[in-house]
């Protein structure tokens, strides 16, 4: 019973703790330096306490494994939490394949985006395009509503580190 014990336990303490060094390593680059010193500081207690067990017996590669194996498997659960977490401020850029009138930012805005309209040179001539810049959680809304009117868009989305003024407000659910 003690090698299913210690199996189990190393195996979830690196999940748990690769899961926190994930979404402490978001934290960081989304600006938020206190959070990630507080999942730091419960990451850092539990990674040495899943070494230690590892580093006393060598030898057993029972607990390799389940150090290995609790190592790749909080990789995944880090992804998908933060995923779920959806923490931060993106950027989108959108290029409508469509012609691009005031109708898909009319639109847009009346869903609760802000949107910005800039004239441009593309490969093929005048192109139009559509900036906001909206909390990540609100993106699932802005993706289905984009593939049900325009699905050939060319869409950018990048992180906004931090933002001041303009218009970002939560998205009216329809």
């Amino acid at each position: 019973m003690g090698i299913v014990f210690n199996f189990l336990f190393i195996f979830f303490a690196r999940v748990v703790d690769v899961s926190l060094l994930t979404v402490r390593m978001l934290m960081i680059v989304r600006g938020k330096k206190y959070l990630a010193a507080a999942l730091g500081f419960f990451e850092v207690t539990i990674y040495i306490l899943a070494l230690g067990r590892v580093m006393t017996s060598l030898d057993n590669w029972v607990n390799i494994l389940a150090y290995s194996s609790g190592f790749a498997v909080g990789n995944i659960v880090g992804s998908v939490l933060e995923t779920k977490m959806a923490i931060g401020t993106i950027m989108v850029r959108i290029v409508p394949k469509k012609t691009c009138d005031e109708e898909l930012a009319s639109e847009l805005r009346s869903m609760g985006f802000g949107v910005t309209m800039i004239d441009g040179i593309g490969k093929n001539g005048p192109v139009c395009l559509l900036d906001t810049t909206l909390n990540r959680k609100e993106l699932p809304v802005l993706m289905n509503y984009l593939k049900k009117t325009d699905a050939e868009a060319f869409v950018t989305i990048s992180d906004a580190r931090e933002t001041k003024g303009g218009y970002i407000t939560r998205v009216k659910k329809k």
